[in-house]
């Protein structure tokens, strides 16, 4: 199984075209995921989204190789599930749980 690192990181916002202009501003290049659910920008092998009605924090998410297998690992270390996997996109699962002190880990599968 193989953890490559956080390489995504979702950020909720409430005002999704005014939080466009910063984030554009800030990465210096355009979306390259526009849509009136998701904006998103990939920058130096990194994805950064914008959600919409999101969860109430920002969440990082950890691209591993078998969601599955990761995610009974961090239960049985003690992490509660969040939200059970689920795929969001073509061949693209994500899941979260909490840590001990109530921190979201997002967990990341690209088949």
């Amino acid at each position: 199984m193989t953890n490559e690192g956080i390489k995504t990181v979702l950020h909720p916002v409430t005002d999704l075209e005014k939080a466009k202009a910063v984030y554009t501003a800030l990465l210096d290049t355009p979306p390259s995921a526009d849509s009136p659910y998701y904006v998103g920008y990939d920058v130096a092998g990194q994805h950064i989204g914008l959600v919409p009605g999101g969860p109430k924090q920002t969440v990082a998410y950890w691209h591993v190789s078998d969601i599955d297998a990761k995610l009974a690992e961090l239960t049985a270390a003690g992490a509660t599930v969040a939200e059970a996997p689920k795929e969001v996109g073509p061949g693209r699962r994500v899941a979260t749980v909490t840590d001990p002190d109530g921190n979201v880990l997002g967990l990341l599968q690209d088949s």
